[in-house]
């Protein structure tokens, strides 16, 4: 896991109060757990400190999605903890709020330990955190984390991981792990690599000081982005389909100066996700260090279109968090797809947008796996040929003018001649 190296220059952001309170306590640092498991004989055999910040999507009882982001808290319990045994493998089980837990199990061979599963749940019932939510009851994401560490050794990784499992996303930073410890006794730490320096840092790096100066285009252009295929499923199959190139344009204040950097997309190593609902479809992808949510809307219940756009980029332990809600964008039936060839531009605020190519999508309708007949944009559409024939009659409704009043004038010249 490596993450690129960004650092933003931060405007208000749209995001509502407690969102931007909890990111706020996230680049301060200020949540971490810190647990230890410890054998009959009160040797520790699991040890962890770290932070874990929570994003849940879930449908609402109007039918709309819902995302709500909350860190694991500093004070949990680890009831259901284990330091395992030959036929059982040891697990670290952390509980807090009103019955959410996280839990990791651990696995190894005759050199290496890793995380085996990792499971978030969390309880729908809680109407601090969730008190419109339509489906109730504990509900569970697994996914996977921690790749092999060398046994007798403590995994350390300041930087942050993001994890994707389903309508879950976990930003994991400020990690210090370690299972299967000998004798109670710590090993030497193991740095990640998003923690190495890079090989070729770049010649600039840029500052973190706010600044007022109107951004200037980079002088640099990138190639146009790969164009990534993405899929959502429900119980029922496939949902949302979407093929696109995206690419993403931010402010970066390098030596005293607002550039805006653009970099490209790689859906080779996107993890895709998300959720689908009578009115509402939402894409989640995830890309090392971006995570980038479409969500779309349906307008008068026979058109969808493009409602909102959240982008979240990671540096580090630290994240920018930027969205727009109020688009209108790729508009189309229901029942049909939105396909552009032209490059859109998405404002997600001002100093990021997205460029997205070779646009299709249909988040609603969608049968047997396949997109339904395309809708093109505005700008895809071909007005040569109406052109063409307008100027032709045009120019035809000329000729027989002209020629009429030559006739007319012939004619009457005649008749002059005559008397």
């Amino acid at each position: 896991h490596r993450v690129r190296m960004l650092r933003f220059v931060m405007e208000p952001c749209a995001c509502p109060a407690a969102l931007f309170l909890l990111l706020s306590a996230v680049l301060l640092g200020a949540t971490a757990f810190e647990v230890e498991i410890k054998d009959d004989k009160n040797a520790t055999c699991i040890y962890a400190k770290l932070s874990v910040n929570i994003t849940v999507q879930y449908e609402t009882n109007t039918s709309s999605s819902k995302n709500l982001t909350f860190p694991v808290p500093s004070k949990v319990t680890t009831n259901g903890s284990s330091c395992g045994s030959d036929s059982e493998a040891p697990i670290l089980v952390t509980h807090f709020g009103n019955s959410h837990s996280w839990s990791l199990n651990f696995t190894k061979n005759e050199s290496t330990y890793s995380g085996s599963a990792l499971i978030f749940t969390y309880n729908t019932n809680d109407t601090t955190l969730f008190p419109d939510a339509l489906r109730k009851g504990l509900l569970s994401s697994p996914a996977t984390f921690l790749g092999p560490v060398p046994l007798n050794s403590t995994y350390k990784c300041i930087s942050s991981e993001v994890v994707v499992g389903k309508n879950v996303t976990q930003i994991i930073y400020d990690v210090k792990l370690e299972a299967f410890v000998p004798n109670g006794t710590l090993g030497n730490e193991v740095t990640c690599d998003a923690d190495k320096p890079s090989p070729s840092p770049s010649p600039t790096q840029p500052s973190t000081t706010a600044s007022t100066t109107t951004p200037a285009p980079t002088s640099k252009p990138l190639d146009n982005p790969t164009t990534g295929n993405y899929t959502v499923s429900d119980v029922n199959g496939t949902c949302l389909l979407a093929s696109m190139g995206l690419q993403i344009n931010t402010s970066l204040l390098s030596e005293g100066e607002n550039i805006w950097t653009p970099f490209n997309i790689d859906p080779w190593v996107i993890k895709s996700n998300g959720t689908c609902t009578n009115q509402t479809g939402t894409l989640i992808l995830t890309e090392n260090s971006t995570i980038i949510e479409f969500t779309f809307a349906l307008k008068n219940k026979n058109h969808f279109y493009l409602e909102g756009v959240n982008v979240t980029l990671i540096n580090g332990s630290a994240f920018s968090y930027r969205q727009n809600q109020n688009l209108s964008d790729w508009e189309a039936s229901v029942g049909s797809s939105y396909m552009c060839h032209k490059e859109q531009q998405i404002k997600v605020s001002e100093d990021l947008f997205i460029s997205a190519f070779d646009v299709r999508v249909q988040p609603f309708g969608v049968h047997n796996g396949t997109f339904d007949t395309a809708e093109d944009c505005f700008a895809d559409q071909n007005f040569i040929v109406p052109i063409v024939v307008g100027a032709a009659l045009g120019a035809l409704v000329v000729l027989v003018t002209v020629a009429y009043f030559i006739g007319r004038r012939r004619q009457y010249s005649a008749g002059y001649e005559q008397m």
